[in-house]
């Protein structure tokens, strides 16, 4: 059974609340680098793996996608986003990402926006992303940082009087599993290094095209101060990566 936590009543809550949710892909720091490594979606069919609350394929058929796909696990988070961001050309689907069938050569661009860390295995998911795009067809990733996953507590180290110090990274050789209390006890995600998602991505026949450590987009940071943390480390890994 894949890990489904959106659908926790609290979870879905809390995630609810978060900029992010409320605003959209401008209220989204690493949006603006994202959106720079997406290639001219006019006229093309899009898959968004992981799709949320559906922000990115309503960008997808603002920028004249053909058609959009929107997969996802989560019940709830399906809902909003038929609620909110439901549009004749986006057809939204209740699937884990493992499990996404498609024939092949069905799409020309497959995006995925901060999911892939909850898939416990890239290998098999990034077979089946080639084999259903189109020659040439581009794949385009947001995931959380190895930098960001190696340790579970994911968090800053303070000194006595609270201040933020420092970013602690142990374990980051060790891949696999981690157990970590984002808004919730107990959820699962998966460490990996950063040449294990690049070599992954080579074994599956992609070419690399560009890759983002993603600084906050400058213009969050008046509104939301508390940002500027997030040039001390990297919270976000964004790799655009094409079928040739």
């Amino acid at each position: 059974m894949k890990q489904n936590i959106y659908d926790d009543e609290g979870f879905f809550e809390r995630y609810s609340a978060m900029p992010r949710s409320e605003g959209g892909l401008a209220q989204a720091g690493e949006w603006h680098e994202f959106r720079a490594l997406l290639p001219p979606l006019e006229g093309k069919s899009v898959l968004d793996l992981g799709c949320g609350f559906g922000w990115h394929c309503r960008y997808a058929v603002e920028q004249g996608a053909a058609n959009v796909v929107g997969l996802d696990l989560s019940e709830k988070m399906l809902e909003r986003a038929e609620r909110i961001n439901a549009h004749p050309r986006i057809s939204y689907r209740r699937e884990a990402i493992e499990d996404a069938v498609f024939e092949a050569d069905s799409f020309d661009v497959v995006l995925s926006s901060l999911a892939l860390h909850y898939v416990a295995s890239l290998e098999p998911v990034f077979a089946r992303v080639f084999k259903l795009l189109k020659k040439d067809g581009a794949f385009v990733f947001s995931t959380e940082h190895p930098v960001f996953t190696a340790l579970e507590q994911q968090d800053w180290f303070y000194g006595e009087a609270g201040d933020i110090l420092h970013w602690p990274l142990d374990n980051y050789q060790q891949e696999g599993e981690r157990h970590s209390n984002w808004m919730a006890d107990d959820v699962i995600k998966y460490h990996r290094t950063l040449s294990s998602i690049i070599n992954s991505l080579i074994d599956a026949g992609f070419a690399i095209e560009r890759l983002s450590e993603p600084k906050p987009d400058p213009a969050l940071l008046t509104e939301r101060p508390e940002l500027v943390h997030e040039n001390r480390r990297p919270i976000f890994l964004i790799v655009a990566a094409r079928k040739v």
